[in-house]
């Protein structure tokens, strides 16, 4: 028995957009009567799906197969039929087709104020088809905005891998010489930006055409990081950085200034110290007093799996993929390469390097995709980062979605930041600017951005640090029974529900969405749409954001990838200045704090120093590469005869320009400060630490429930630090440059 499936969609020619709500009829094509053999009607993106199977069709098919036309009907008017043009001899499985049709109404008309949004939610924006990228509202013309060199940027700083997959294998060097010749070797198989954003369009396009997942493309990437112990190997000998230099255009001016080429030049003392020693600043638990035991400290840097100071990494590959067993091959093919190296004529090769930790890490299993293990949706609010992918003015690398915002935003809530944040080379943002949307200096240079990129000597780190990034490590356990116990027995204590209260202490629901518009049930549907979960201040109050009217057809909508979020099931934020609604400790508050200004702190600080604000909380912020790692908590019947191993939590993975501005101020100064953004506020309940002497690490955050503020406290850490490094990223120019491999 054979199975057909017929996957299309139906196009208005007039609009160039798929039409929703026509009925798609199936014929097979005879000589004399042909035979309906299937009906559906296309979604809000014009994607209809028909299936039958031959057993369904002896009679009319005998042995043969079919040959088949469609007839399209808009509201029970046959508006084309494709009889002139027959599918002959349809084969079993699955056959694609488009079919342009002319509707005489907009595909997406104009609502009435009561109506409920009719046009589909933009979850995805990918290159429009069929027109030029200047007539694309989403790609306003940004000439004063850099273009992006993403063919020597590593992928996954700036596009993000996005896999379910992902091996992290953490290195050290053990002979320089053989490190250079191994790395070398592998840079061909580094994916970069480029790479891997035109991957991640391709994917969202047959998402969004198809309205469902698909494993119809799949990739495997591997990108690669260093620590600052490394890159002072591959640059310590003067005679051969300045012949290496001298074989690269890109650094021969740069020869004989051995300073901006030797990893020293770098700036950030926290990257060149190294995570451990920068443990204790960052809260984590205090190293063992004298007759304390040392292993009975969790989360102290001498019981870390790797990046202790017995275990420090020199290097991390990353390799992230689709497929498990896709990811497995890859992994095997590096380990290979490390252990049983070759050169091109057979020969064994040293990698100079050794294997000190292989951490897997997985999305977890539905229901939990997309959530970590305490159960809430993470990574929902990312920056945008601002620049373009080609000389074309047009071509944005972040889609701008908020028709309210189209400059300065892309989707709803997503600012949009100078890459030198996050990369080298690039204008940053000025914390002392009057605006979020003001360059600031080069990231490199230190030099005010001008509108070229600076030629002037780098202040910031080596000529070739120019195109890389910072990675931060993080290997998090997460005790979700612990955190969920918590909860438990505070709601009982205070008279709420443990999914309220856990709301609260997160600032979204386990579905994502924000408390502040959803202030006392979780909403799914708000979660899942990206034009509303992110679309919120914590100080001002938002506005709905409605549909917008085509200007050559003033009574259709236009279509186009523009975010709505007007759904009268979905609360408007009414801003929180006082925190009662989102707690000033609440976790997304405290990492990522959006346009709080602090009554308390401002008014201390000395002239030339930025205020908390919207503009200087910019600065600090992160490109978010996590993934989970083990398997799922499930309250075990018996735990007296049940014995849960606890290995599960968040690799978290953040890229930066800057890592004592970045990554360690969030740590530092928000989320274990108790008096940010105010005096009392408390502790980030969720991650923040508290390695205070005598406190025996108690954190204690205010919540307002049900109009009551409360103080809570607790002395148990439900994420505790396991191991970890400070990495950084180079381009591919400078990985070329400190291997002498010519691309």
């Amino acid at each position: 028995m054979a199975n057909f499936v017929i996957q299309g969609r139906v196009i208005d020619r007039n609009f160039h957009v798929g039409a929703p709500g026509v009925r798609v009829e199936a014929w097979d094509k005879d000589l004399i009567v042909s035979d309906l053999v299937g009906v559906a009607t296309t979604n809000a993106e014009g994607v209809f799906r028909l299936e039958f199977d031959s057993a369904y069709f002896q009679e009319l098919f005998v042995d043969r197969s079919p040959d088949l036309f469609f007839k399209i009907f808009h509201k029970d008017e046959l508006i084309r039929s494709t009889e002139n043009a027959v599918l002959w001899n349809v084969a079993a499985g699955e056959t694609e087709i488009g079919i342009e049709v002319e509707l005489k109404s907009c595909p997406h008309p104009m609502p009435n104020a009561t109506d409920t949004p009719t046009k589909p939610v933009v979850r995805e924006a990918p290159q429009p088809s069929g027109k030029s990228l200047k007539n694309d509202p989403t790609r306003p013309a940004v000439p004063n905005e850099p273009v992006l060199a993403i063919e020597n940027i590593q992928g996954n700083i700036l596009s993000g891998f996005n896999k379910d997959q992902q091996t992290l294998l953490f290195l050290r060097v053990d002979n320089k010489h053989d490190f250079r010749r191994w790395l070398g070797e592998l840079i061909p198989f580094i994916a970069t930006t480029a790479e891997v954003l035109a991957f991640n369009r391709l994917f969202k396009e047959i998402r969004r055409r198809r309205s469902a997942e698909t494993r119809t493309v799949q990739a495997t990437w591997v990108n690669i990081a260093l620590s600052f112990r490394a890159l002072q190997l591959l640059t310590e000998d003067d005679a051969t950085l300045r012949s290496l230099a001298q074989e690269f255009p890109d650094y021969q001016k740069w020869a004989d200034d051995l300073d901006v080429l030797k990893a020293d030049a770098f700036k950030d003392e926290a990257f060149k110290q190294g995570l451990q020693a920068r443990s204790i600043d960052l809260g984590d638990p205090r190293d063992a007093e004298p007759g304390e035991a040392i292993d009975e400290i969790e989360g102290n840097r001498y019981n870390w799996l790797v990046g202790g100071p017995h275990n420090e990494a020199d290097v991390v590959v990353i390799v992230a993929s689709d497929s498990p067993a896709e990811l497995a091959a890859e992994v095997v093919r590096i380990e290979e390469s490390i252990y049983s190296g070759r050169t091109h004529d057979g020969k064994h090769a040293n990698s100079g390097v050794t294997i000190l930790y292989k951490q897997q890490g997985a999305t977890l299993p539905p229901p939990l995709v997309g959530h970590e293990h305490f159960g809430f949706l993470d990574g929902v609010s990312q920056p945008g980062v601002r620049g373009r992918i080609s000389e074309d003015e047009h071509d944005v690398f972040t889609l701008r979605q908020n028709p309210q915002e189209p400059l300065d935003q892309g989707k709803p809530g997503q600012d949009l930041l100078w890459p030198g944040e996050f990369v080298f080379g690039y204008p940053d943002q000025d914390p002392l600017a009057t605006e979020v949307k003001d360059p600031g200096k080069d990231s490199l240079t230190d030099e005010k951005w001008v509108g070229t990129s600076s030629t002037a000597r780098p202040k910031e780190g080596p000529i070739w640090a120019k195109d890389g990034s910072f990675l931060v490590i993080r290997r998090l356990r997460q005790d979700v029974a612990g955190f969920h116990k918590f909860l438990a027995d505070t709601a009982t204590a205070i008279g709420t529900t443990p999914d309220l209260l856990g709301a609260k202490l997160v600032g979204r629901w386990k579905s994502g969405a924000p408390i502040l518009r959803a202030q006392t049930k979780d909403n799914p549907k708000l979660a899942d749409n990206d034009c509303a979960n992110n679309h919120f201040e914590f100080n001002d109050a938002s506005d709905p954001i409605s549909p917008q009217a085509d200007p050559d057809k003033p009574d259709c909508l236009v279509d186009d990838a523009r975010c709505v979020d007007n759904d009268p099931t979905f609360e408007i934020s009414p801003g929180d200045a006082l925190g009662a609604i989102c707690p000033w400790a609440g976790h997304i508050r405290k990492s990522y704090p959006r346009d709080d200004e602090s009554d308390s702190i401002n008014p201390k600080l000395p002239p030339g120093v930025p205020k908390v604000g919207e503009v200087s909380t910019q600065t600090h912020r992160l490109l978010r590469r996590g993934i989970p790692f083990g398997q799922p908590y499930y309250p075990p019947n018996d735990p007296s005869r049940t014995i849960d191993s606890g290995n599960r939590g968040l690799v978290f993975a953040a890229y930066q320009t800057s890592i004592v501005d970045q990554f360690e101020f969030i740590t530092q100064r928000w989320v274990n400060s108790p008096g940010f953004k105010e005096t009392g506020t408390g502790h980030d309940p969720i991650i923040g630490q508290n390695n205070t002497l005598g406190e025996q690490r108690k954190r204690t955050f205010k919540v307002t429930i049900e109009g009551k503020p409360q103080e809570l406290s607790t002395q148990s850490d439900w994420v505790i630090p396991t191991g970890g490094g400070y990495f950084f990223a180079p381009s591919i120019d400078a990985l070329c440059l400190l291997t002498g491999r010519k691309k």
